[in-house]
C-alpha cells in the first residue's frame, strides 16, 4: 500500500522517514495509566514508513517500503515536525528497522 508523503520532508541517503502509530484499542482491553506504564517502551518502537532514502539497504533486499508498519530501535534517529503537515516524524537509519509488523489488528 503506497501512501502520500505530506510531511514536507524527504529522507536522503540511508535515512528512513517514519511516524509513530498506536494500534486501536478495543473496549475489552485493560488500559494501564501512563503513570504506571512507560508508554515510550510500547509505542515508540511501532512506526509506519512514510518515505525511504535512495541508498537504503544497498547490499540486501529492502526491509520495508512506504506504507509498511515496522518496529524500530527505541532510541533511534532524530524526531522533528513536518513543515508540510505539522505532524511528529522521526528519521531513522535503515539499519534501525529490525522487524516488519504483519498483523495490525482489526
Amino acid at each position: 500500500m503506497m501512501i502520500e508523503n505530506t510531511s514536507g520532508l524527504l529522507p536522503l541517503g540511508r535515512a528512513v522517514l517514519v511516524e509513530y502509530y498506536e494500534p486501536e484499542r478495543k473496549e475489552s482491553v485493560i488500559v494501564i495509566p501512563d503513570s504506571v506504564q512507560e508508554r515510550s517502551v510500547s509505542l515508540e518502537q511501532r512506526a509506519r514508513v512514510i518515505a525511504i532514502g535512495s541508498h537504503c539497504w544497498p547490499d540486501e533486499e529492502p526491509r520495508a517500503k512506504p506504507g509498511d508498519y515496522v518496529m524500530i530501535s527505541r532510541m533511534a534517529g532524530y524526531g522533528c515536525r513536518g513543515p508540510g503537515d505539522n505532524k511528529l516524524y522521526r528519521f531513522v537509519n535503515d539499519r534501525d528497522i529490525f522487524a516488519s509488523i504483519t498483523h495490525i489488528g482489526e
